[in-house]
């Protein structure tokens, strides 16, 4: 059995990534929608190899006879639409933060949390976790599986395409001018990103911390354990593609690097490259179009008792988006929608 699919923010990079991705896994899709807001309708975008998908208007579409909507707009674009969706009884899995923390709809990654889907019953919105925190969770399940973790630590390194296409371009453009020695203007980010380190990802809350920190926090405690303590600092980095997180953990069972690494090894959708040399690590340029959770740098911290330290990078727009939303339609294809 074939399903209507439709993915809404199709000319974004994470919809763009989600056509490419169910094309490459070979979604059980009998028709794919593409849609967009109002200036992008009748573009063209890519589907697989060879189909390519005219947009069409997200404002006038009508959802009934859509079975799944992977949706990934700006959070009001999604507050809008992703109910209307549901309504017409579409299953929805929405990659903005804007349903994230309602208690009523599931926050899943299928590797750490795939229990949670049942949750969309309530709703029919699943919720698509922040990119940083998805590609964290999945490295964590196993060690708090094995080890219990008390106290995680992490300073994030956020490739400029998670905030979308204009952050890429403003990035490339800065680069440009400081090359041929132009003016270097900026618009998306608060400080100029090229050759230069931004600590601040969305806007500051009132305990000095951003949103993205405080995404990290919540919603790693939704998905994996409310009683794991979290600690995050988000920065902006001139990369492209790829987010790099540096992470140390606090466990209630002893810890070594090499139990850890057999641990990783072990875990779904986790890909341990850990050497002492130039080679035996992973970086954010390496990772564009792969898939796995990238897991290096392994070993212990001795300034606590049960302490470990690692690096982790991923492709955010696949495992910390489109991939992930794909995984989510594929467990809800396999174990709620057959008949």
């Amino acid at each position: 059995m074939g399903y209507t699919v439709a993915v809404i923010g199709a000319t974004g990079n994470v919809g763009r990534e989600i056509l490419q991705t169910l094309a490459e896994r070979t979604f059980p899709a009998d028709k794919v929608i593409a849609l967009a807001s109002e200036k992008s309708i009748g573009q063209e975008v890519s589907y697989g190899e060879d189909e390519i998908l005219k947009v069409q208007d997200l404002n006038k579409f009508d959802f009934h006879g859509v079975d799944i909507v992977l949706s990934s707009p700006d959070a009001k674009v999604s507050a809008v639409h992703v109910p209307r969706a549901a309504a017409a009884g579409a299953m929805v899995i929405d990659n903005t933060s804007h349903f994230r923390m309602d208690p009523d709809v599931p926050l899943v990654v299928p590797e750490v949390n795939p229990e949670a889907l049942a949750g969309y019953r309530k709703r029919g919105i699943i919720a698509n976790p922040n990119g940083a925190t998805i590609q964290m969770v999945v490295a964590l399940k196993p060690l708090h599986e094995r080890f219990r973790i008390r106290r995680v630590v992490v300073s994030t390194y956020q490739s400029v395409s998670g905030a979308g296409k204009e952050a890429m371009d403003e990035l490339f453009t800065q680069t440009r001018a400081i090359f041929v020695n132009d003016p270097v203007a900026k618009s998306v980010f608060p400080k100029q990103i090229a050759f230069n380190v931004i600590p601040q990802i969305d806007a500051f809350m009132e305990d000095g911390s951003t949103r993205e920190e405080w995404k990290m926090t919540v919603e790693t405690k939704k998905i994996l354990d409310p009683k794991i303590k979290v600690a995050a600092t988000c920065v902006r980095v001139p990369t492209f593609i790829g987010h790099a997180l540096s992470i140390n953990i606090e466990t209630e069972e002893p810890i070594t690097a090499d139990e850890a690494r057999i641990v990783l090894r072990a875990a779904p959708g986790v890909s341990v490259v850990d050497q002492q040399s130039g080679e035996g690590y992973v970086t954010p340029v390496e990772v564009a179009g792969d898939n796995p959770v990238f897991v290096s740098r392994i070993r212990e911290d001795i300034t606590v008792e049960n302490g470990l330290s690692f690096w982790c990078v991923a492709d955010n727009l696949r495992k910390g988006a489109a991939l992930n939303a794909v995984q989510i339609a594929e467990l809800l294809v396999r174990d709620y929608m057959v008949e």
